[in-house]
C-alpha cells in the first residue's frame, strides 16, 4: 500500500483538529454508527477544557488505496519542542489559514520550520463560511509570509483549497459545490510525495515522541528512516553523539489506524510507529538495528527562555489537601516530564527543596503546574524569570525578545500603545484590519510582557486578541516597570467573617470571601495604594446586651476576584509566592512572619 505522511500546521483556534475529525469520517474510518466525541485528537482533559491542542498526535486514514499518515500539531509556540520534532517525520504539510485572522505568529513560527526543511506546503483556506472571511487577502498575506520566510520557487507555487472544516467541505475555487472532501484527499495524494527512503540498508528510526504505558511502559513514536524492523528484533539506542544508551528487543509494534494502535507484526521504511519494550530511550535519540554505527541526524531544540521555581509547600495549610508533598515526589515527577517534554529543562535549585523549571512560556509552565495540579501535587511556585544569555565577544547580558501582535478596537489601540511602551515594547507596524479594527505589532522583551495579558483584557474590555512567538536575543533593556498596586496580607490565622471582610472592602479588592480559612502572610487581596498594608480578616463582632433596631441588617460583600492559575503567574511580584493544591489556589508572602519580610526588604 502507497504512503503519505502529513502534518497540519496552523495558529490556535484556526481549526485543525475538526478538520481533522471530518477526513476522519469522510474516509470511512469510523462506522456509521459509531459514537465519536467532537475533537477527538484532543484526548487530554486540559487540552478539551482549553480547547488548545498540547501534544502532537497521530492518526491515519486509508483513501483510494493509500494510506494518509496525519500529525496534528500543537499552535502555540509554547509547544514549539513538539511541532520542530513532528516536521522531521512527513514528506508534506497542510497550512491551515483562517479566512478572517489570516496569517498570524505561530502559523509563521510553524511554516518557517517546516520551508526549511524543504517541504512544500498545501495552503487551505478554513472557516470560509464566516461573515467576516477576506479569503482573497488573506491568500495574498500567505504568499508574502512565504515570500519573507525565504520560500524557493516551488514553496511559492504553492497549491490552494477553501474549505469550511466544521461543514465538512474543500473546494478549489470559491465557487465550487461545497459537498465533500474529497478535493483535499485527492489533491494530497497528487501534491505530495511518497516518502523515499532506502528500505535495504538496517533498520532505524529517530523517536520523537514518547509517552508511558501501564502494561507496556515507554512508547516511543518516530517515523522509520531506513530498513525494516521485525517483532522482538535485537536494536541499540544511539545518543546524538555516538554513544550507546541500551540493548533491547522491541516487544511491541503498533502501527495506527485510525484514532486506534494496532500491533503489528513488521514495519519499513516511512511508516510512523510506535515501538516499546526499551527503558532508557528517550527523544531525540536512535533506535537502531544492532550493526547500524552512526546515529540519526536530529533537530536541534530552541533553547528555553524562561524560568520559575517549584518549592514544597511549607505554608501552614500544607499537606492538608494535596497527596504528593515531599520534595523527592516533586522532583521524580519533574525530572519524568523532562523525559518526555525536551522543551523543559529542570535543575537543583540553591534553595533548598525546590527545583528550577525552564520552558518556552508561560503557557507552556501553566499546563505543567496544573497537570501535576490534578496528580495531587503541593506546590509553591515563584513568579517567573526570563533567561538571560551573555555575549561571547562583548560580555554584556543578552535577553529573549517576542514579536506580539495585537488585533484590538480603533478606541482602545492608544492605551494598548502606552502600556506596551511603558514595558519597553517598540512598534513595528500598525494597519487598519477589517471593521474597525487594528493590527498593531511590535517587538517587546519577554520580561515586559509578564503580567501583561489581564491587564491588556481589562483595557480592552475583553475584546483584544494578543498573539506572541519568540523572536531573537538582544542586550539588556533595562528595568521594566511591573504591578503598581500593593497586596492586602492578612496578620491573622484563623477562617475569615463577613464582619471584618466587610470594613476591608474600601481598602481594595478582594480574592477571598466570608468563611475562607487564612494564615498571617497569605494575600487576600490587592491594596488600592501602591504600599503593602497588613489587615485582619478573621475580626469578629464584639457582643454587648444594648441591642439597637436597624444596626444588624445584612452587610453586602462585592463578590471576590478569583484568579486562575494563568492569571495568579501573571500576578505575583518577586517577594511573593502561588500556594498550588488539587483543591485550591492562593497568593503568599514569600516570608511570611512580617519581621522576616521587612528584614529582607532592607
Amino acid at each position: 500500500m502507497d504512503i503519505r505522511n502529513i502534518a497540519i500546521i496552523a495558529h490556535v483556534d484556526h481549526g485543525k483538529t475538526t478538520l481533522v475529525d471530518e477526513l476522519l469520517k469522510q474516509s470511512g474510518t469510523f462506522r456509521e454508527n459509531q459514537a465519536v466525541t467532537e475533537r477527538a485528537m484532543d484526548s487530554n482533559d486540559l487540552e478539551r477544557e482549553r480547547g488548545i491542542t498540547i501534544l502532537a498526535k497521530c492518526t491515519s486514514v486509508v483513501w483510494n488505496n493509500t494510506r494518509i499518515n496525519i500529525i496534528d500539531t500543537p499552535g502555540h509556540a509554547d509547544f514549539g519542542g513538539e511541532v520542530e520534532r513532528i516536521l522531521s517525520m512527513v514528506d508534506g504539510a497542510i497550512v491551515l489559514v483562517d479566512s478572517a485572522e489570516g496569517a498570524l505568529p505561530q502559523t509563521k513560527f510553524v511554516v518557517g520550520k517546516a520551508l526549511a526543511r524543504g517541504l512544500k506546503p498545501i495552503v487551505v483556506i478554513n472557516k470560509i463560511d464566516r461573515n467576516d472571511a477576506r479569503p482573497d487577502e488573506v491568500h495574498n498575506e500567505v504568499f508574502d509570509l512565504f515570500a519573507a520566510l525565504g520560500a524557493n520557487d516551488e514553496q511559492l507555487d504553492f497549491p490552494m483549497l477553501y474549505a469550511s472544516g466544521r461543514q465538512g467541505w474543500a473546494d478549489e475555487t470559491l465557487e465550487g459545490p461545497r459537498e465533500t472532501l474529497i478535493p483535499m484527499f485527492e489533491l494530497i495524494l497528487r501534491h505530495v510525495p511518497p516518502p523515499t527512503l532506502d528500505k535495504e540498508k538496517p533498520f532505524a528510526m529517530t523517536a520523537t515522541i514518547l509517552e508511558s504505558d501501564n502494561f507496556l511502559g515507554r512508547i516511543l513514536t518516530g517515523r522509520v528512516e531506513q530498513g525494516s524492523a521485525r517483532i522482538n528484533m535485537p536494536v541499540k539506542v544511539l545518543r546524538a553523539d555516538g554513544s550507546v544508551v541500551e540493548s533491547g528487543r522491541l516487544t511491541k509494534l503498533l502501527s495506527f489506524r485510525g484514532l486506534e494502535r494496532v500491533p503489528v507484526e513488521e514495519v519499513h521504511a516511512g511508516d510512523i510507529v510506535a515501538v516499546a519494550g526499551l527503558s532508557q530511550a528517550t527523544v531525540p535519540d536512535t533506535i537502531a538495528a544492532p550493526e547500524q554505527e552512526l546515529p540519526l541526524q536530529a533537530i536541534p531544540v530552541d533553547p528555553p527562555t524562561l524560568s520559575m521555581t517549584f518549592r514544597i509547600n511549607d505554608g501552614p495549610l500544607g499537606g492538608r489537601e494535596g497527596k504528593k508533598v515531599t520534595s523527592r515526589q516533586i522532583r521524580d515527577r519533574l525530572f519524568k516530564e523532562t523525559e518526555s517534554n525536551i522543551a523543559i529543562r529542570v535543575t537543583e535549585s540553591p534553595e533548598s527543596e525546590a527545583f528550577e523549571v525552564a520552558g518556552r512560556g508561560e503557557l507552556q509552565l501553566g499546563v505543567l503546574i496544573e497537570t501535576m495540579r490534578r496528580e495531587g501535587f503541593e506546590l509553591t511556585i515563584g513568579r517567573p524569570r526570563v533567561l538571560f544569555q551573555l555575549d561571547e565577544n562583548t560580555g554584556e547580558r543578552k535577553e529573549p525578545y517576542e514579536e506580539v501582535i495585537i488585533d484590538v478596537d480603533e478606541p482602545y489601540s492608544g492605551i494598548v500603545v502606552e502600556k506596551m511602551s511603558l514595558r519597553k515594547g517598540q512598534m513595528q507596524d500598525m494597519r487598519p484590519f477589517g471593521a474597525d479594527k487594528v493590527r498593531l505589532t511590535f517587538t517587546i522583551p519577554s520580561r515586559g510582557l509578564i503580567g501583561y495579558h489581564s491587564e491588556f483584557l481589562t483595557d480592552t474590555r475583553g475584546t483584544g486578541l494578543m498573539n506572541r512567538l519568540f523572536s531573537h536575543y538582544r542586550p539588556y533593556a533595562g528595568t521594566v516597570e511591573s504591578r503598581r498596586n500593593g497586596s492586602l496580607i492578612s496578620m491573622e490565622n484563623g477562617t475569615t467573617t463577613q464582619y471584618s471582610l466587610f470594613s476591608l472592602q474600601d481598602r481594595g479588592t478582594l480574592f477571598i470571601d466570608a468563611g475562607e480559612t487564612v494564615y498571617q502572610g497569605m494575600i487576600i487581596g490587592e491594596h488600592s495604594r501602591e504600599n503593602d498594608l497588613e489587615v485582619n480578616p478573621v475580626r469578629e463582632k464584639k457582643l454587648t446586651n444594648m441591642r439597637a433596631a436597624g444596626k444588624d441588617e445584612a452587610l453586602l460583600l462585592t463578590p471576590p476576584r478569583r484568579m486562575s492559575l494563568e492569571q495568579a503567574i501573571a500576578y505575583i511580584e518577586d517577594d511573593e509566592l502561588i500556594e498550588v493544591t488539587p483543591s485550591a489556589i492562593r497568593l503568599r508572602k514569600r516570608y511570611l512572619d512580617p519581621h522576616e519580610r521587612k528584614k529582607h526588604a532592607r
